[in-house]
Protein backbone atom coordinates (compact mmCIF):
# COMPACT_ATOMS: atom_id res chain seq x y z
CA UNK A 1 0.00 0.00 0.00
CA UNK A 2 1.47 3.35 -1.03
CA UNK A 3 1.38 6.54 1.04
CA UNK A 4 0.96 8.79 -2.00
CA UNK A 5 -1.81 8.61 -4.59
CA UNK A 6 0.25 8.53 -7.79
CA UNK A 7 2.58 5.62 -7.11
CA UNK A 8 4.30 4.01 -10.09
CA UNK A 9 1.79 1.17 -10.29
CA UNK A 10 -1.30 3.36 -9.94
CA UNK A 11 0.13 5.71 -12.57
CA UNK A 12 0.59 2.76 -14.97
CA UNK A 13 -3.02 1.71 -14.30
CA UNK A 14 -4.17 5.24 -15.13
CA UNK A 15 -2.12 5.46 -18.34
CA UNK A 16 -3.24 1.99 -19.42
CA UNK A 17 -6.84 3.05 -18.80
CA UNK A 18 -6.38 6.16 -20.96
CA UNK A 19 -5.18 4.09 -23.94
CA UNK A 20 -7.58 1.18 -23.46
CA UNK A 21 -10.65 3.33 -22.80
CA UNK A 22 -9.86 5.53 -25.79
CA UNK A 23 -9.99 2.45 -28.00
CA UNK A 24 -13.11 1.23 -26.21
CA UNK A 25 -14.92 4.56 -26.59
CA UNK A 26 -14.00 4.80 -30.26
CA UNK A 27 -15.10 1.30 -31.25
CA UNK A 28 -18.31 1.50 -29.21
CA UNK A 29 -19.08 4.78 -30.96
CA UNK A 30 -18.29 3.62 -34.49
CA UNK A 31 -20.01 0.23 -34.62
CA UNK A 32 -23.50 1.35 -33.45
CA UNK A 33 -23.29 4.41 -35.73
CA UNK A 34 -22.35 2.14 -38.64
CA UNK A 35 -25.40 0.01 -37.84
CA UNK A 36 -27.71 3.06 -37.66
CA UNK A 37 -26.36 4.43 -40.96
CA UNK A 38 -26.79 0.99 -42.52
CA UNK A 39 -30.42 0.44 -41.43
CA UNK A 40 -31.88 3.79 -40.28
CA UNK A 41 -34.02 1.89 -37.75
CA UNK A 42 -34.18 3.02 -34.12
CA UNK A 43 -35.95 -0.24 -33.16
CA UNK A 44 -33.15 -2.37 -34.62
CA UNK A 45 -30.54 -0.07 -33.07
CA UNK A 46 -32.19 -0.35 -29.65
CA UNK A 47 -32.54 -4.12 -29.95
CA UNK A 48 -28.91 -4.68 -30.96
CA UNK A 49 -27.54 -2.41 -28.21
CA UNK A 50 -29.84 -4.18 -25.74
CA UNK A 51 -28.43 -7.55 -26.82
CA UNK A 52 -24.92 -6.16 -26.46
CA UNK A 53 -25.52 -5.40 -22.78
CA UNK A 54 -26.54 -8.96 -21.91
CA UNK A 55 -22.99 -10.43 -21.86
CA UNK A 56 -21.80 -7.45 -19.79
CA UNK A 57 -24.47 -8.26 -17.20
CA UNK A 58 -23.63 -11.97 -17.18
CA UNK A 59 -19.86 -11.57 -17.11
CA UNK A 60 -19.60 -8.72 -14.61
CA UNK A 61 -20.16 -10.93 -11.51
CA UNK A 62 -17.75 -13.51 -12.91
CA UNK A 63 -15.24 -10.73 -13.49
CA UNK A 64 -15.61 -9.65 -9.86
CA UNK A 65 -15.12 -13.17 -8.55
CA UNK A 66 -12.08 -13.68 -10.76
CA UNK A 67 -10.71 -10.27 -9.68
CA UNK A 68 -10.62 -11.48 -6.07
CA UNK A 69 -8.95 -14.80 -6.96
CA UNK A 70 -6.60 -13.96 -9.86
CA UNK A 71 -3.97 -11.25 -10.17
CA UNK A 72 -5.88 -8.22 -11.42
CA UNK A 73 -2.97 -7.19 -13.66
CA UNK A 74 -3.21 -10.49 -15.56
CA UNK A 75 -6.96 -10.00 -16.07
CA UNK A 76 -6.45 -6.55 -17.61
CA UNK A 77 -3.65 -7.73 -19.89
CA UNK A 78 -5.53 -10.79 -21.15
CA UNK A 79 -8.77 -8.92 -21.83
CA UNK A 80 -7.04 -6.10 -23.72
CA UNK A 81 -5.29 -8.59 -26.00
CA UNK A 82 -8.57 -10.46 -26.49
CA UNK A 83 -10.38 -7.23 -27.41
CA UNK A 84 -7.79 -6.52 -30.10
CA UNK A 85 -8.37 -10.04 -31.45
CA UNK A 86 -12.16 -9.51 -31.57
CA UNK A 87 -11.76 -6.30 -33.59
CA UNK A 88 -9.34 -8.05 -35.95
CA UNK A 89 -11.85 -10.86 -36.43
CA UNK A 90 -14.63 -8.38 -37.23
CA UNK A 91 -12.38 -6.63 -39.78
CA UNK A 92 -11.67 -9.89 -41.58
CA UNK A 93 -15.30 -11.06 -41.61
CA UNK A 94 -17.15 -7.86 -42.45
CA UNK A 95 -16.99 -8.42 -46.22
CA UNK A 96 -18.81 -11.74 -45.93
CA UNK A 97 -22.38 -10.43 -45.54
CA UNK A 98 -24.81 -10.86 -42.62
CA UNK A 99 -23.59 -7.52 -41.30
CA UNK A 100 -26.34 -7.04 -38.70
CA UNK A 101 -25.61 -10.45 -37.16
CA UNK A 102 -21.85 -9.83 -37.23
CA UNK A 103 -22.26 -6.41 -35.63
CA UNK A 104 -24.51 -7.86 -32.93
CA UNK A 105 -22.06 -10.64 -32.04
CA UNK A 106 -19.08 -8.26 -32.08
CA UNK A 107 -20.79 -5.72 -29.84
CA UNK A 108 -21.88 -8.48 -27.46
CA UNK A 109 -18.27 -9.64 -27.18
CA UNK A 110 -16.96 -6.11 -26.65
CA UNK A 111 -19.54 -5.26 -23.98
CA UNK A 112 -18.99 -8.63 -22.31
CA UNK A 113 -15.24 -8.01 -22.12
CA UNK A 114 -15.87 -4.56 -20.64
CA UNK A 115 -18.20 -6.11 -18.05
CA UNK A 116 -15.50 -8.54 -16.94
CA UNK A 117 -12.75 -5.87 -17.13
CA UNK A 118 -14.13 -3.07 -14.95
CA UNK A 119 -14.41 -5.02 -11.65
CA UNK A 120 -10.67 -5.77 -11.90
CA UNK A 121 -9.85 -2.07 -12.34
CA UNK A 122 -12.14 -0.91 -9.52
CA UNK A 123 -10.99 -3.68 -7.18
CA UNK A 124 -7.32 -2.79 -7.79
CA UNK A 125 -7.75 0.69 -6.27
CA UNK A 126 -7.89 -0.43 -2.61
CA UNK A 127 -4.79 -2.56 -3.24
CA UNK A 128 -2.80 0.39 -4.62
CA UNK A 129 -3.87 3.45 -2.58
CA UNK A 130 -4.72 4.20 1.04
CA UNK A 131 -8.34 4.52 2.19
CA UNK A 132 -8.13 8.31 2.54
CA UNK A 133 -7.25 8.46 -1.17
CA UNK A 134 -10.21 6.34 -2.36
CA UNK A 135 -12.36 9.33 -3.42
CA UNK A 136 -9.42 10.95 -5.23
CA UNK A 137 -8.42 7.67 -6.92
CA UNK A 138 -11.98 7.00 -8.11
CA UNK A 139 -12.15 10.58 -9.33
CA UNK A 140 -8.96 10.03 -11.34
CA UNK A 141 -10.28 6.80 -12.88
CA UNK A 142 -13.60 8.44 -13.76
CA UNK A 143 -11.80 11.48 -15.16
CA UNK A 144 -9.56 9.27 -17.29
CA UNK A 145 -12.60 7.35 -18.52
CA UNK A 146 -14.39 10.57 -19.41
CA UNK A 147 -11.32 12.03 -21.10
CA UNK A 148 -10.92 8.93 -23.26
CA UNK A 149 -14.65 8.98 -24.00
CA UNK A 150 -14.33 12.64 -24.97
CA UNK A 151 -11.47 12.16 -27.42
CA UNK A 152 -12.62 8.77 -28.78
CA UNK A 153 -16.00 9.73 -30.29
CA UNK A 154 -14.78 13.11 -31.55
CA UNK A 155 -11.78 11.70 -33.41
CA UNK A 156 -13.71 8.57 -34.33
CA UNK A 157 -16.52 10.67 -35.81
CA UNK A 158 -14.08 12.71 -37.88
CA UNK A 159 -12.20 9.61 -39.03
CA UNK A 160 -15.37 7.65 -39.74
CA UNK A 161 -17.00 10.49 -41.69
CA UNK A 162 -13.89 11.09 -43.80
CA UNK A 163 -12.54 7.57 -44.41
CA UNK A 164 -15.13 5.02 -43.28
CA UNK A 165 -14.95 2.26 -40.69
CA UNK A 166 -11.66 0.53 -41.59
CA UNK A 167 -9.21 3.15 -40.19
CA UNK A 168 -11.26 3.34 -36.99
CA UNK A 169 -10.89 -0.42 -36.50
CA UNK A 170 -7.13 -0.22 -37.05
CA UNK A 171 -6.67 2.59 -34.51
CA UNK A 172 -8.68 0.68 -31.91
CA UNK A 173 -6.67 -2.51 -32.36
CA UNK A 174 -3.43 -0.60 -31.84
CA UNK A 175 -4.82 1.02 -28.67
CA UNK A 176 -5.72 -2.29 -27.05
CA UNK A 177 -2.38 -3.90 -27.89
CA UNK A 178 -0.46 -0.91 -26.48
CA UNK A 179 -2.56 -0.94 -23.32
CA UNK A 180 -1.97 -4.67 -22.78
CA UNK A 181 1.80 -4.32 -23.21
CA UNK A 182 1.90 -1.40 -20.75
CA UNK A 183 -0.16 -3.27 -18.15
CA UNK A 184 2.33 -6.13 -18.10
CA UNK A 185 4.62 -3.90 -15.99
CA UNK A 186 2.04 -3.15 -13.27
CA UNK A 187 2.55 -4.78 -9.86
CA UNK A 188 -0.68 -5.19 -7.89
CA UNK A 189 -0.46 -6.85 -4.43
CA UNK A 190 -2.22 -10.20 -4.61
CA UNK A 191 -2.98 -12.88 -2.04
CA UNK A 192 -4.44 -16.11 -3.35
CA UNK A 193 -7.70 -17.13 -1.70
CA UNK A 194 -8.60 -20.71 -0.86
CA UNK A 195 -10.96 -22.32 -3.35
CA UNK A 196 -14.18 -23.92 -2.16
CA UNK A 197 -14.01 -26.85 -4.59
CA UNK A 198 -14.94 -26.83 -8.28
CA UNK A 199 -15.36 -23.77 -10.44
CA UNK A 200 -19.16 -23.65 -10.25
CA UNK A 201 -19.20 -24.24 -6.51
CA UNK A 202 -16.66 -21.44 -6.02
CA UNK A 203 -18.62 -19.05 -8.23
CA UNK A 204 -21.87 -19.84 -6.41
CA UNK A 205 -20.27 -19.49 -2.97
CA UNK A 206 -18.53 -16.19 -3.81
CA UNK A 207 -21.60 -14.69 -5.43
CA UNK A 208 -23.78 -15.76 -2.51
CA UNK A 209 -21.31 -14.28 -0.02
CA UNK A 210 -21.38 -10.88 -1.73
CA UNK A 211 -25.19 -10.88 -1.99
CA UNK A 212 -25.48 -11.75 1.72
CA UNK A 213 -23.12 -8.91 2.58
CA UNK A 214 -25.26 -6.41 0.66
CA UNK A 215 -28.58 -7.75 1.97
CA UNK A 216 -27.72 -8.26 5.64
CA UNK A 217 -24.69 -6.16 6.55
CA UNK A 218 -25.10 -3.18 4.17
CA UNK A 219 -28.74 -3.18 2.95
CA UNK A 220 -28.50 0.55 2.25
CA UNK A 221 -26.25 -0.29 -0.70
CA UNK A 222 -28.98 -2.51 -2.13
CA UNK A 223 -31.54 0.30 -1.89
CA UNK A 224 -29.21 2.61 -3.77
CA UNK A 225 -28.61 0.01 -6.48
CA UNK A 226 -32.37 -0.46 -7.05
CA UNK A 227 -32.68 3.30 -7.52
CA UNK A 228 -29.79 3.26 -10.01
CA UNK A 229 -31.62 0.54 -11.97
CA UNK A 230 -34.60 2.85 -12.35
CA UNK A 231 -32.43 5.72 -13.57
CA UNK A 232 -30.65 3.41 -16.04
CA UNK A 233 -34.00 2.17 -17.35
CA UNK A 234 -35.68 5.54 -17.88
CA UNK A 235 -32.87 8.12 -18.21
CA UNK A 236 -29.58 6.53 -19.26
CA UNK A 237 -31.21 4.28 -21.86
CA UNK A 238 -33.12 7.21 -23.33
CA UNK A 239 -29.89 9.14 -23.89
CA UNK A 240 -28.12 6.08 -25.34
CA UNK A 241 -30.85 5.59 -27.96
CA UNK A 242 -32.06 9.16 -28.46
CA UNK A 243 -28.77 10.93 -29.06
CA UNK A 244 -27.64 9.00 -32.17
CA UNK A 245 -31.17 8.55 -33.48
CA UNK A 246 -32.25 12.16 -33.12
CA UNK A 247 -29.00 13.65 -34.42
CA UNK A 248 -28.49 11.35 -37.41
CA UNK A 249 -32.07 10.43 -38.38
CA UNK A 250 -34.57 13.02 -37.05
CA UNK A 251 -33.03 16.50 -36.92
CA UNK A 252 -32.85 18.46 -40.17
CA UNK A 253 -29.10 17.99 -40.74
CA UNK A 254 -27.07 16.89 -43.76
CA UNK A 255 -26.02 13.21 -43.43
CA UNK A 256 -22.22 13.51 -43.26
CA UNK A 257 -22.49 16.59 -41.03
CA UNK A 258 -24.90 14.71 -38.74
CA UNK A 259 -22.36 11.89 -38.25
CA UNK A 260 -19.65 14.38 -37.27
CA UNK A 261 -22.05 16.28 -35.01
CA UNK A 262 -23.03 13.04 -33.31
CA UNK A 263 -19.34 12.44 -32.61
CA UNK A 264 -19.11 15.89 -31.04
CA UNK A 265 -22.26 15.19 -28.99
CA UNK A 266 -20.73 11.98 -27.66
CA UNK A 267 -17.63 14.02 -26.90
CA UNK A 268 -19.78 16.49 -24.97
CA UNK A 269 -21.19 13.60 -22.92
CA UNK A 270 -17.65 12.54 -22.10
CA UNK A 271 -16.65 16.14 -21.36
CA UNK A 272 -19.48 16.25 -18.84
CA UNK A 273 -18.11 13.09 -17.28
CA UNK A 274 -14.65 14.65 -17.25
CA UNK A 275 -15.96 17.79 -15.52
CA UNK A 276 -17.92 15.68 -13.05
CA UNK A 277 -14.89 13.53 -12.24
CA UNK A 278 -12.69 16.57 -11.70
CA UNK A 279 -15.39 18.19 -9.60
CA UNK A 280 -15.73 15.08 -7.45
CA UNK A 281 -11.99 15.15 -6.82
CA UNK A 282 -11.89 18.86 -6.00
CA UNK A 283 -14.93 18.76 -3.72
CA UNK A 284 -14.28 15.30 -2.27
CA UNK A 285 -14.43 16.55 1.32
CA UNK A 286 -17.74 18.37 0.72
CA UNK A 287 -19.55 15.62 -1.18
CA UNK A 288 -21.46 13.84 1.57
CA UNK A 289 -23.33 10.69 0.67
CA UNK A 290 -26.58 12.04 2.19
CA UNK A 291 -26.68 14.68 -0.56
CA UNK A 292 -26.16 12.25 -3.45
CA UNK A 293 -29.88 12.11 -4.26
CA UNK A 294 -29.86 15.80 -5.13
CA UNK A 295 -27.32 15.10 -7.89
CA UNK A 296 -29.66 12.50 -9.42
CA UNK A 297 -32.60 14.93 -9.25
CA UNK A 298 -30.56 17.68 -10.95
CA UNK A 299 -29.68 15.27 -13.78
CA UNK A 300 -33.36 14.36 -14.27
CA UNK A 301 -34.45 18.01 -14.46
CA UNK A 302 -32.07 18.56 -17.41
CA UNK A 303 -34.20 16.27 -19.60
CA UNK A 304 -37.10 18.73 -19.82
CA UNK A 305 -35.35 21.39 -21.96
CA UNK A 306 -34.54 18.66 -24.49
CA UNK A 307 -38.21 17.69 -24.86
CA UNK A 308 -39.34 21.32 -24.95
CA UNK A 309 -36.88 22.15 -27.73
CA UNK A 310 -38.02 19.20 -29.85
CA UNK A 311 -41.64 20.32 -29.39
CA UNK A 312 -41.26 24.06 -29.95
CA UNK A 313 -38.18 24.64 -32.14
CA UNK A 314 -38.05 23.63 -35.83
CA UNK A 315 -34.33 24.33 -36.26
CA UNK A 316 -32.20 21.19 -36.41
CA UNK A 317 -29.04 22.99 -35.28
CA UNK A 318 -30.74 24.71 -32.33
CA UNK A 319 -32.18 21.38 -31.21
CA UNK A 320 -28.75 19.81 -31.56
CA UNK A 321 -27.12 22.47 -29.38
CA UNK A 322 -29.77 22.13 -26.65
CA UNK A 323 -29.56 18.33 -26.70
CA UNK A 324 -25.79 18.45 -26.43
CA UNK A 325 -25.69 21.01 -23.62
CA UNK A 326 -28.31 19.16 -21.58
CA UNK A 327 -26.50 15.84 -22.01
CA UNK A 328 -23.28 17.52 -20.88
CA UNK A 329 -24.89 18.76 -17.65
CA UNK A 330 -26.57 15.39 -17.03
CA UNK A 331 -23.17 13.70 -17.24
CA UNK A 332 -21.61 16.19 -14.81
CA UNK A 333 -24.14 15.34 -12.11
CA UNK A 334 -24.29 11.60 -12.82
CA UNK A 335 -20.50 11.22 -12.75
CA UNK A 336 -20.21 13.01 -9.41
CA UNK A 337 -22.88 10.67 -8.10
CA UNK A 338 -21.04 7.59 -9.47
CA UNK A 339 -17.77 8.62 -7.80
CA UNK A 340 -19.57 9.07 -4.47
CA UNK A 341 -21.26 5.68 -4.71
CA UNK A 342 -18.09 3.78 -5.67
CA UNK A 343 -16.04 5.43 -2.92
CA UNK A 344 -18.75 4.61 -0.37
CA UNK A 345 -18.85 0.95 -1.44
CA UNK A 346 -15.05 0.62 -1.38
CA UNK A 347 -14.90 2.18 2.10
CA UNK A 348 -17.65 0.00 3.58
CA UNK A 349 -16.61 -3.33 2.01
CA UNK A 350 -13.90 -5.66 3.39
CA UNK A 351 -10.83 -6.10 1.16
CA UNK A 352 -11.54 -9.77 0.40
CA UNK A 353 -15.06 -8.94 -0.86
CA UNK A 354 -14.45 -5.76 -2.84
CA UNK A 355 -14.23 -7.31 -6.31
CA UNK A 356 -17.29 -9.50 -5.79
CA UNK A 357 -19.44 -6.76 -4.23
CA UNK A 358 -18.53 -4.24 -6.95
CA UNK A 359 -19.35 -6.86 -9.58
CA UNK A 360 -22.78 -7.53 -8.03
CA UNK A 361 -23.51 -3.80 -7.84
CA UNK A 362 -22.46 -3.25 -11.46
CA UNK A 363 -24.40 -6.32 -12.64
CA UNK A 364 -27.67 -5.37 -10.95
CA UNK A 365 -27.29 -1.75 -12.05
CA UNK A 366 -26.77 -2.80 -15.66
CA UNK A 367 -29.76 -5.16 -15.78
CA UNK A 368 -32.13 -2.30 -16.60
CA UNK A 369 -29.99 -0.91 -19.43
CA UNK A 370 -30.83 -3.46 -22.17
CA UNK A 371 -34.52 -3.29 -21.28
CA UNK A 372 -34.38 0.49 -21.52
CA UNK A 373 -32.52 0.42 -24.84
CA UNK A 374 -35.11 -1.92 -26.36
CA UNK A 375 -37.98 0.11 -24.87
CA UNK A 376 -36.80 3.45 -26.25
CA UNK A 377 -35.89 1.93 -29.59
CA UNK A 378 -39.51 0.81 -29.99
CA UNK A 379 -40.96 4.05 -28.55
CA UNK A 380 -39.02 6.25 -30.96
CA UNK A 381 -40.03 3.98 -33.84
CA UNK A 382 -43.71 4.05 -32.89
CA UNK A 383 -43.74 7.78 -32.06
CA UNK A 384 -42.18 9.08 -35.27
CA UNK A 385 -42.88 12.81 -35.40
CA UNK A 386 -43.63 12.85 -31.66
CA UNK A 387 -40.11 12.26 -30.37
CA UNK A 388 -40.53 15.08 -27.85
CA UNK A 389 -43.22 13.02 -26.07
CA UNK A 390 -40.79 10.14 -25.55
CA UNK A 391 -38.17 12.50 -24.13
CA UNK A 392 -40.66 14.19 -21.80
CA UNK A 393 -41.87 10.77 -20.63
CA UNK A 394 -38.28 9.99 -19.70
CA UNK A 395 -37.95 13.26 -17.81
CA UNK A 396 -41.14 12.85 -15.78
CA UNK A 397 -40.38 9.25 -14.83
CA UNK A 398 -36.73 9.95 -14.00
CA UNK A 399 -37.64 12.92 -11.82
CA UNK A 400 -40.06 10.78 -9.85
CA UNK A 401 -37.33 8.19 -9.24
CA UNK A 402 -34.88 10.95 -8.35
CA UNK A 403 -37.18 12.36 -5.68
CA UNK A 404 -37.29 8.91 -4.15
CA UNK A 405 -33.49 8.84 -4.34
CA UNK A 406 -33.29 12.02 -2.28
CA UNK A 407 -35.05 10.21 0.58
CA UNK A 408 -32.92 7.08 0.15
CA UNK A 409 -29.62 8.92 0.33
CA UNK A 410 -30.69 10.95 3.32
CA UNK A 411 -30.97 7.49 4.86
CA UNK A 412 -27.37 6.85 3.76
CA UNK A 413 -26.35 9.90 5.78
CA UNK A 414 -28.33 8.85 8.82
CA UNK A 415 -26.77 5.39 8.86
CA UNK A 416 -23.17 6.14 7.93
CA UNK A 417 -22.26 9.71 8.92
Amino acid sequence: MNEKLFSKDFTLVVIGQIVSLFGNATIRFALPLYLLNLTGSSALYGTVTACAFVPAILLSPIGGIVADRVNKRNIMVALDFFTAAVILGFSLLREGGQMVLLLTVTMMLLYGIAGAYQPAVQASIPALVRQEHFMAANSVINTVSSFASLIGPVLGGILYSAYGLEPVLLVCMVCFVLSAVMEIFIRIPFQRQASGGGVFRTVRADFGESVRFIRKEKPIIGKGVVMVCGINLFLSAMIVVALPYLVTEVLDLEASLANRLYGFAEGALAAGGLAGGIGAGIFADRLKIRRAGSLVAAAAVCVFPMGAALLLCPSGMVNYVILTLCCFVIMVFSTMFSVQMMSFIQTETPQQLIGKVIAVVLTVSMCAQPLGNALYGVLFEVCRGLEYAVVLFSGVTSLGIALGAVRIFRGFGAETE
